[in-house]
């Protein structure tokens, strides 16, 4: 007898398989919904939590998460404990203001690079969000602020043209972006969002106009008024909002 011949069978698509696109897509989206709990302080600086907990939070699935997880480790704002589960990283602003120095010195590269680059397009969409910024300076909330901020930095890394630097400025952005959220939401005196927005506003016409040392120069001094807030977050923030392991003075 002839041997039966094993034909190749056909491999059936798995219902439950999602395309590789879509899993990137998912791992961003997830990568995003968390860094936003972040910034926003719905995770708590010190917080301890399970993955089950990051995916409850934000509706994704434990691929996802684990892949944000890995890379929010990797940008040092989770710290992985093992047998303890994850704790979203305490602030240390004594650490944090020499990455501030960091985030000057590669933001002034940046912003070189995109008053030198920036083409047509770029120039408008600047132009018109510095319009949007100075029409809304005295209405915006800390919340619409923080999505136009986000969408700076996408046009300014966009105009600057070299894609390395989004991996190594959005850390540093979340970083920030946390700092000031904090600074702004809870600051007894709640520091107007005005002096920020005029910063904004400052590097965007630069750039926008292709005047490469004013560009540079309002990215300097961006960082500057920063760095002010460090001086008076050191005297006057509560320590429980920058570790909530710290026990708060007063109970309110």
């Amino acid at each position: 007898m002839a041997k039966r011949v094993n034909r190749p069978k056909l491999v059936e698509a798995d219902e439950g398989a999602i395309p590789r696109r879509n899993r990137v897509n998912l791992f961003e989206l997830a990568y995003e919904r968390i860094e936003e709990l972040l910034i926003r302080g719905e995770l708590a600086p010190g917080r301890f939590l399970a993955m089950q907990d990051l995916q409850d939070m934000t509706g994704f699935g434990r691929t996802p998460v684990h892949h944000a997880v890995n890379r929010l480790a990797a940008d040092t704002l989770i710290v992985i404990r093992p047998r303890h589960g994850l704790q979203i990283a305490p602030i240390d602003l004594a650490r944090e203001r020499v990455l501030l120095h960091l985030r000057r010195d590669i933001e002034r590269f940046v912003i070189r690079l995109a008053a030198e680059r920036a083409g047509p397009s770029h120039r408008n969409q600047m132009l018109h969000m510095e319009r949007l910024l100075r029409e809304k300076r005295d209405g915006l909330t800390l919340a619409e602020f923080n999505g136009l901020d986000r969408r700076i930095d996408k046009m300014v890394l966009a105009a600057a043209g070299e894609p390395f630097l989004e991996h190594t400025l959005r850390p540093l952005h979340t970083i920030f972006r946390r700092i000031g959220f904090i600074y702004h939401a809870h600051m007894t005196d709640r520091p107007s969002l005005e002096g920020t927005i005029d910063h904004h506003i400052a590097v965007l016409n630069a750039i926008a106009t292709r005047n490469v040392e004013r560009a540079v120069s309002a990215s300097d001094a961006l960082i500057a008024f920063v760095d002010g807030m460090f001086d008076e977050m050191e005297t006057r923030i509560d320590p429980s909002l920058l570790d909530c392991s710290v026990e708060p003075l007063l109970n309110t």
